[in-house]
């Protein structure tokens, strides 16, 4: 008899690997008749060995309960016998009347999907740091030891691809466009514009919060500009290499080179989403910074300030004095696509136009503060009137002359908002050849005004659709600001009495 009932047994718990979740009301009435049978099974056993039955559930409405408690915890849609601890009847004379089937091996339960974890092996010996390693990058070294010295292609490792990776990495976290590595190979790239000539495309360029090569402004005769391109365009390529998100250093040692030699410049131009390649041919590059657009002895001198560099202050006191001698009365000094320059050059400009007090002061990363102030010299034109040109492309330097003039109500600023590059950077120069522009300080105006990423608004705004029209257009309000400023002053005419 119990042998038959076992045999029975064993033949009922191979049928739910065959039923399937949907019949759920099937499964249960299958539970219910399993729970029972279950109960005799162990009745017989305890019988068979002289032990008196447990008292079995007052209904079936409690077996059904239980039967459905455990298939809400099995994990469907696995068959029962496979998920959960089987129970066999034991002959053994009543000494063990139930004992449980042994778990399966973690072999059988770990799935063919799932991540085999390495083993974690931990440091006997804490890595030493060598002395001068600040204990903030002591993680730095340690991830670089155990790679060079553990790491499978580690006798392929290039230490100058891993030094410059990890420059990038650090200046990445600063979310600075500004703060940028220069690689040994274009470090001097920067003291040929001291020299005042370079050999390139001729184009005034800065690089955008997105990491794009905006165009300020193509050098007046340039290749660039002889080729095209205008202030606002964004060069994606240089000769079929992306120079998105390169640093600033980088993408313009891409674009100069020898005189004579040829670059394809793959530009998307200032309001179009279509993208075209531009062949330029290199030349050499004079560094002009004072243009006079006027004709000679116009009423009103149009000068243009193209860049600060070191003699433009001098060059720009000689040009309003030469204007001046022609017969003008005024000057209209256009800072439209400017993208600054030196500190000192613009220091020497502004006070030009003014006899004393505060141009700028920059503030550090310790909070100390540091005022420029007006230079004493000997060509103060303080009393020529004066209207400033400036678009969204007057950068640096020339906001930080916007910013004075417009705190000293010396000259009325016409145009658009200019750029917002309010930052001090300094170059200075690695042991590897290469060097690290760094952010060192803000620029404010004399009224307090942070010209950093905010930029500086024009006295009189003037915008148009089309970029020609719109320098037009503001020149000749410009012209026409000046003009009345001009009537206004004029002595009036003593008239005789009637």
């Amino acid at each position: 008899m119990l042998e038959w009932v076992q045999r029975r047994n064993l033949a009922q718990t191979r049928i739910p690997g065959e039923i399937k979740l949907p019949y759920l009301s099937s499964f249960r009435r299958w539970s219910i008749a399993a729970a029972g049978l279950t109960l005799l099974v162990a009745a017989a056993c305890q019988m068979e060995s002289g032990v008196e039955p447990q008292q079995a559930p007052t209904s079936a409405a409690e077996t059904a309960v239980s039967a459905e408690s455990t298939v809400a915890a099995a994990p469907a849609p696995a068959s029962v016998p496979s998920e959960t601890p089987t129970s066999f009847a034991s002959n053994d004379g009543g000494t063990s009347a139930v004992k449980e089937l042994p778990t399966r091996t973690p072999s059988e339960t770990i799935s063919p999907d799932a991540p085999l974890l390495p083993e974690l092996i931990t440091q006997e010996m804490p890595l030493e740091v060598p002395e001068g390693v600040p204990e903030e990058l002591a993680v730095v070294w340690q991830v670089w030891s155990m790679l060079a010295s553990e790491h499978v292609d580690r006798g392929t490792f290039d230490p100058e691809i891993f030094t410059e990776a990890s420059i990038r990495g650090m200046l990445v976290a600063l979310d600075d466009p500004h703060t940028n590595y220069v690689r040994p190979d274009v470090f001097n790239i920067e003291n040929e514009d001291i020299r005042g000539r370079f050999e390139g495309i001729g184009a005034h360029v800065s690089m955008n919060a997105d990491g794009r090569l905006v165009v300020v402004a193509p050098i007046a005769d340039s290749p660039a500009e002889k080729a095209g391109i205008r202030p606002g365009d964004i060069i994606l390529e240089v000769d079929g290499e992306s120079i998105v998100g390169s640093s600033l250093i980088e993408a313009v040692s891409k674009i100069r080179g020898p005189r004579g030699s040829k670059v394809l410049l793959l530009v998307q131009h200032v309001g179009s989403v279509d993208k075209v390649v531009i062949e330029v041919e290199r030349g050499v590059i004079p560094l002009q910074s004072v243009l006079l657009r006027s004709e000679p002895g116009h009423r009103i001198a149009h000068i243009r300030l193209t860049n600060f560099y070191e003699d433009t202050a001098d060059r720009l006191a000689e040009e309003i004095r030469e204007a001046l001698d022609a017969g003008s009365e005024g000057v209209v000094l256009d800072l439209r696509d400017n993208p600054g320059g030196l500190l000192n050059s613009v220091v020497d400009v502004t006070s030009l136009f003014l006899e004393e007090g505060l141009i700028l002061y920059e503030m550090d990363g310790e909070g100390n503060r540091r005022d420029w102030v007006v230079r004493k010299n000997d060509d103060v034109l303080e009393e020529v009137p004066l209207v400033i040109l400036a678009n969204q492309f007057s950068a640096s330097a020339s906001e930080i002359l916007v910013g004075a003039l417009q705190d000293h109500d010396r000259a009325t600023v016409v145009g658009k908002k200019t750029f917002g590059k309010g930052s001090v950077n300094i170059l200075r120069q690695l042991d590897n050849g290469g060097g690290l522009f760094i952010t060192f300080a803000r620029w404010f105006t004399p009224d307090g005004r942070l010209i950093d990423r905010n930029g500086l608004e024009p006295d009189i705004e003037v915008t148009h659709g089309d970029p020609q029209q719109e320098d037009i257009r503001q020149l000749e309000r410009a012209v026409e600001t000046l003009e009345d400023e001009l009537h206004q002053s004029a002595p009036s005419a003593v008239r005789p009495a009637a």
